[in-house]
């Protein structure tokens, strides 16, 4: 294993970043290379736990003679957002100097124009400088995991429909209670990789045989767990068996049982007004179409004071806010519905 550290010198004097990496190099030439990285988010940490004992076992398949295929590990992509706590809070999802989401603003290259990502590298931005060098780095490997989590979550993943249905044994491994199909037109750390990997020459790919480009919801922010660590880096040693970057002929690819819907098909319940949020519903949970999801406290006291928010469609609770203060327009829940759920969405990203 070469344990080395990606280092990016701050944008002002006297700072710089170190990310750690770590390598391992495969025995067969013709085997699929991985790259995975955790906490690009860098508060969402089931990620880097599950990859802390998924190292454990690399290391003792190296011993073993095990390992098939390059394998590339980044534990915590974002020391940026890592060091970003204001007022006790750590800011991870949004960068404090730009507003900008760590997972958004990816640049969008063909496979063969990989390497103009590092081109006048050291002129631009510290955040701009942490997604080329993630993306560039990503760009070697034929399988991309990007580990993050949601809010209150069950287990579920961002798959661009050109790696479906070939993807279903990732969902499979790791017990995945839903898919999410998107549509590959944001600049998500994940739909860049796909960019890229459907456009290694001339036109558009609509399938990409042999690659993946991934984003992995592992549950929610407070799921940090060791067994549950320990559970899901089982799971993703399955998936590397069944794929043949590691040789463990215990494992092989399995079936996965679970929804596997459109993002059109995602209904995004939000607060209608201003309120505190009393849920009726939780994650997991199968609801119908008028099902009562929470209630709105919108004037404390008054006897018209609440507000009943319910379903429009027939589906799965897939997540649910921590919060129990809504703004007028949060998220509250994301349901996993068996038919589209309005007209309006607009290409990309459910969430900024």
């Amino acid at each position: 294993m070469e344990h080395s550290q990606i280092i990016i010198g701050g944008d002002t004097a006297g700072i710089e970043w170190r990310i750690p990496v770590f390598r391992f190099k495969g025995n067969d030439a013709a085997a699929p290379s991985v790259h995975i990285q955790a906490a690009l988010h860098a508060n969402e940490l089931p990620g880097t736990a599950l990859l802390h004992f998924l190292l454990e076992r690399l290391r003792k398949a190296e011993d073993d003679g095990a390992i098939r295929g390059d394998i590339t590990v980044i534990p915590q992509a974002n020391p940026i957002g890592l060091a970003q706590v204001h007022f006790g809070e750590m800011e991870g999802r949004f960068d404090l100097g730009t507003r900008t989401n760590f997972n958004r603003d990816f640049p969008l290259v063909a496979l063969g124009e990989r390497d103009t990502l590092l081109e006048d590298i050291d002129r631009r931005s510290a955040v701009d400088r942490l997604k080329r060098i993630l993306l560039h780095t990503a760009l070697g490997a034929d399988l991309v995991l990007d580990l993050h989590c949601d809010d209150e979550s069950l287990q579920y993943a961002y798959i661009d429909t050109a790696f479906w249905p070939e993807a279903a044994d990732l969902a499979a491994a790791l017990d995945m209670e839903a898919v999410f199909l998107s549509d590959g037109e944001s600049t998500a750390f994940e739909e860049a990789v796909g960019h890229a990997f459907k456009r290694k020459g001339g036109e558009t790919l609509s399938t990409v045989p042999g690659r993946l480009s991934v984003t992995v919801e592992l549950r929610g922010k407070r799921d940090v767990y060791p067994d549950m660590a320990k559970r899901d880096a089982a799971g993703l040693w399955r998936f590397l068996a069944g794929r043949g970057v590691v040789a463990d002929p215990a494992h092989a690819a399995e079936a996965y049982a679970g929804p596997a819907v459109p993002l059109d098909n995602i209904e995004m319940v939000r607060a209608p007004e201003p309120g505190t949020v009393l849920f009726h519903r939780d994650i997991g949970e199968t609801v119908k179409a008028g099902d009562l999801l929470a209630t709105l406290i919108t004037r404390p006291g008054a006897p018209d004071g609440t507000l009943t928010v319910t379903a429009g469609h027939d589906g799965l609770i897939a997540t649910r806010s921590s919060a129990r203060y809504a703004r007028r327009g949060d998220d509250l829940m994301k349901i996993a519905c068996h038919e589209a759920t309005g007209r309006n969405r607009k290409p990309g990203t459910l969430e900024d």
